[in-house]
């Protein structure tokens, strides 16, 4: 929130003057993405504006020049940290895209269709390297490995011109279950 306060000042704004909030809803950290929407939803509801909800991968996918994409599909692929990936898979156009999943680097061949894609996301190099040895042509774009605010804001944007209204509590994105568990009830203090 400081950041948040002290970009404001920078740019001689206050909240009031923004119409319009966007945050990254994930797949991501569990505690990130709460964290983020919870402060999104905040600032949005105190100046009583809406809130975009902006999917990480997409975001990813924003920050990948058009004319590094080609004419080629885009998969943009995120490593878990639990040994599979997060991946989505947008068409040639900026904002045509699939729906987010996990799964494991095995199955990427399963979802791509025929033909050279280009590959972004912090888990592009292995990805491209893996669909290389598989015979597929790949075009790995360096430099995309995160889901920058700056991207976030853009796709935000872009929805918000084109007449998009966005809901008023923008809902996390989770593919998989939290590794965290409640203790069991003997473990618990009294």
């Amino acid at each position: 929130m400081p950041m948040v306060i002290q970009v404001l000042e920078q740019a001689g704004l206050d909240a009031a003057a923004i119409d319009l909030f966007a945050v990254g809803v994930g797949p991501g950290a569990f505690t990130g993405v709460r964290v983020g929407l919870a402060a999104a939803r905040g600032m949005a509801l105190a100046a009583n504006r809406p809130c975009a909800g902006i999917g990480t991968l997409e975001a990813v996918a924003e920050g990948v020049p058009i004319e590094q994409r080609g004419n080629r599909p885009l998969l943009v692929a995120m490593d878990t940290r639990r040994g599979d990936l997060y991946v989505q898979l947008f068409g040639p156009a900026q904002a045509d895209g699939g729906t987010p999943t996990a799964l494991p680097a095995t199955a990427l061949a399963e979802i791509l269709p025929q033909g050279p894609i280009t590959v972004a996301g912090d888990a592009a190099e292995d990805v491209a390297s893996r669909l290389r040895k598989a015979g597929r042509a790949v075009r790995f774009v360096a430099g995309t490995d995160h889901a920058g605010a700056v991207n976030v804001a853009a796709v935000a944007a872009r929805r918000w011109l084109a007449g998009a209204r966005f809901p008023a509590k923008p809902a996390p994105v989770y593919l998989r279950p939290p590794q965290a568990t409640p203790a069991p009830a003997s473990c618990r203090q009294r």
